[in-house]
């Protein structure tokens, strides 16, 4: 098996390190990370703290360990994946046993002083399985992808127990990008996240739901075998889904479920859980179109949003940079969605394109949920903004993560002119 790994890499010409990585998409990376450090430093400096600097020596970390990464073949990660995924798994599970709580959540571990967090990390693990078992076969086939879906469930839910809703979420939202990029029939993950919707609509809008769950047994009727058990099938899941809805908001934590009604109206508790939404808020809108200048955001300097450099650092760009800061962000996360879309449709085989597609599918996710709930429009989850929020564990991830698609375009192949 090595020996054919080899003599693979044997047969391509010799590159210099790295003469073709994307240098746009590492050049976005640091840029974000290096903005990151100035809104830590900006909205801490009241605070005398120094997490800023800490944010840009793991940024320096990172882009080394990225650009290690990036001159290595990444096709032998295949022979490793079952290796990665038992590592990651075992993790997570020794969080459970030796990690250390905080903020509800019993997600860390102290490895040498530092906490180290392995869900972060997990999420990098996953592509990697995923992409190993999807590069050959696809997810053509319904037995295909239930065992894609099989292989996820374990460290989700492992995740999802810690508990850690707004990683879980971003490990579904990984598996569905591959499993579409892998052939997945879109009818297919329609029927997957039906379930959960139908859950939601219900209790929200109960003609909504009706007619959810008819467009649901339509869907099966057309993409599934047995076209009339499937409809039924369908049909029947998403009822007793609404049904069982008040089942499943039971099993969600106290602040879990706070989040969710706060962000339907955070008015109801402005001094308690819906503070942030509503500060974040006002925090934005004052920064107008050019922002209040660096240091000099009112909410951000007089600490009016706790935790504003983690998961609402959005809301100090807009503050101190106003709409024009808010844009650029927005185009940087574009142009970096782009270049790993570029990244996927020519790498050289399926492992690399499905890398790739894997990678976006986590930045993209967390991008538009923290931006969401920074803004009003999804419910606080603790989804970081990759690059941006303070957190080493997430930013190393996020930097391997980039690394191992640098490594998708460094060895793919070269157009000939």
């Amino acid at each position: 098996m090595w020996q054919n790994v080899l003599l693979r890499i044997g047969r391509q010409p010799a590159l210099a390190p790295w003469q073709h990585i994307d240098w746009i998409l590492l050049s976005l990376v640091v840029g974000l990370t290096a903005l990151g450090g100035v809104m830590i430093r900006s909205v801490e400096l009241h605070l005398g703290h120094t997490d800023w600097w800490q944010h840009w020596i793991t940024g320096g970390i990172g882009l080394t360990i990225a650009m290690l990464i990036a001159r290595n073949h990444y096709e032998a990660l295949i022979q490793w994946k079952w290796f990665i995924y038992g590592f990651i798994n075992i993790a997570l599970i020794s969080v459970r046993f030796i990690g250390t709580q905080a903020l509800g959540a019993q997600r860390w571990i102290n490895v040498f002083g530092f906490h180290v967090q392995p869900s972060e990390f997990a999420k990098v693990g996953v592509i990697i399985t995923l992409a190993a078992l999807l590069h050959n076969r696809g997810a053509t086939t319904i037995p295909n992808m239930l065992k894609i879906l099989a292989v996820t469930a374990v460290p989700w839910a492992l995740v999802f127990s810690e508990p850690n809703l707004g990683t879980s979420l971003v490990f579904g939202a990984i598996t569905m990008g591959m499993l579409y990029w892998g052939g997945a029939n879109p009818g297919w993950l329609i029927l997957m996240l039906s379930p959960v919707i139908s859950a939601i609509v219900f209790n929200i809008y109960f003609p909504g739901w009706v007619v959810w769950s008819i467009a649901m047994g339509i869907i099966g009727w057309r993409t599934l075998p047995w076209q009339a058990f499937g409809s039924i099938a369908s049909l029947v899941i998403n009822v007793a889904s609404g049904w069982l809805g008040h089942i499943f908001w039971g099993l969600l934590k106290d602040y879990q479920k706070e989040r969710i009604i706060l962000f339907l109206d955070p008015n109801k508790d402005p001094l308690g859980g819906g503070y942030h939404l509503i500060q974040s808020r006002i925090a934005i809108g004052a920064g107008q179109i050019w922002g209040k200048g660096l240091t000099q955001g009112t909410q951000t300097q007089l600490n009016f949003i706790p935790e504003q450099h983690t998961d609402f650092i959005f809301s100090a760009i807009g503050e101190e940079l106003g709409f024009i800061g808010c844009l650029v962000v927005f185009i940087a996360f574009w142009l970096l969605c782009l270049r790993l879309v570029l990244i996927a449709q020519n790498a050289k085989d399926n492992f690399g394109s499905l890398i790739a597609i894997g990678v976006l599918s986590m930045i993209i996710f967390q991008v538009v949920i923290n931006i969401g709930m920074n803004i009003g429009l999804a419910p606080v989850t603790g989804v970081p903004l990759p690059l941006l929020s303070y957190g080493r564990s997430a930013l190393l991830s996020n930097f391997i993560a980039i690394g191992l698609v640098e490594s998708v375009a460094n060895f793919r192949p070269r157009k000939k002119y």
